[in-house]
């Protein structure tokens, strides 16, 4: 057990994380929160299972909460840190909480003890500057904005989950010059992520990519399958990148037929040329043809690349918002 100053429940008590055997309940806790706050993904078991197998500054010892009442998990907490492209580390603090068990003191005793595990890790970082807690969340949990802006955090980015709400009216553009569209094959997945990963290095917030956030990708189930894939290719250099993918459960839990274009990068020497425009169009009109009727993305509202306007030149409209948080870690 942990010892954490909880709320007056009956049967609370605090444990730390027994491995794979706890994910198929914190699966549940995770799904039911996104229920509550109106958060259509849907996550398997199998995808949070590679989740925790490619987490990184993370101790599993001692970094993850597991809260039960009764023996039932009602909730869960995690932390980590981060070194950031753009300098310094952010030492971020999340959980989710059954909505059952919402609003009786559990989130508040978990976001305590996260901040506590962080100061604890932060300490062992003396040559590290400047250091910051981080958290975010979908704006429809009120409760996880209340407990937040009470301890001082304070917004620090914005964004937005878009929907295409129909592809009709999307027709396909001419690559730039010089930019060749191939199919994709799976001993060129490595390239197209380093080719992405160079890309976002320019947006707020990008953490320093490590070798197991490689592991997580070419492992996706979401990634098996590159039909909707399209790589701007310059030569042997990826010029630009649109990974869409099928969420078929999520389809099926909704009764729709959506795409989710999951990434849209286009490295620098390449950019102000159309190609962010030429390959969306390109994924988009293959989806139509292969039955689907929409799409979503999310996006950082203050993209340095302009990625909101040329979204919703392309239809999407925001549906949900969600809010980065810092505070100063001192």
């Amino acid at each position: 057990m942990i010892e954490i100053h909880g709320p007056p429940v009956d049967g609370l008590q605090f444990r730390h994380y027994r491995g794979e055997d706890d994910l198929p309940g914190m699966l549940r806790v995770y799904s039911a929160a996104h229920e509550a706050d109106r958060i259509e993904e849907v996550t398997s078991l199998e995808q949070l299972r590679l989740n925790y197998e490619n987490l990184v500054n993370f101790d599993p010892d001692r970094d993850i909460t597991m809260v039960e009442v009764d023996g039932e998990l009602v909730a869960y907490a995690r932390v980590f840190w981060n070194d950031l492209v753009e300098g310094g580390r952010s030492y971020e603090n999340f959980g989710f909480v059954h909505p059952k068990w919402r609003r009786k003191g559990i989130g508040d005793a978990l976001h305590r003890h996260n901040e506590a595990r962080l100061r604890e890790i932060a300490a062992a970082h003396a040559d590290v500057s400047p250091k910051w807690f981080g958290s975010e969340g979908p704006d429809t949990d009120a409760g996880n904005t209340a407990l937040l802006a009470g301890d001082g955090y304070t917004p620090a980015r914005y964004f937005y989950d878009m929907v295409a709400p129909t592809l009709d009216g999307i027709e396909p553009l001419p690559m730039p010059q010089g930019i060749e569209l191939r199919p994709v094959k799976r001993d060129q997945y490595r390239t197209i992520w380093l080719g992405a990963e160079e890309a976002f290095r320019d947006h707020w917030g990008q953490a320093e990519q490590v070798e197991a956030d490689w592991e997580r990708f070419v492992a996706d189930p979401d990634n098996k399958d590159p039909e909707l894939w399209r790589i701007g290719w310059a030569g042997d250099e990826v010029a630009g990148v649109v990974i869409t993918t099928v969420p078929a459960e999520e389809n099926e839990l909704h009764g729709r037929a959506r795409v989710y274009v999951a990434s849209v990068a286009v490295r620098r020497p390449w950019r102000r040329r159309g190609l962010a425009r030429a390959l969306m169009t390109s994924s988009l009109v293959a989806a139509r043809e292969a039955g689907f009727t929409s799409a979503n993305l999310g996006v950082d509202t203050d993209s340095p690349t302009g990625a909101t306007t040329l979204y919703e030149s392309l239809g999407f409209i925001p549906d949900k918002t969600f809010t980065a948080y810092r505070k100063p870690l001192a």
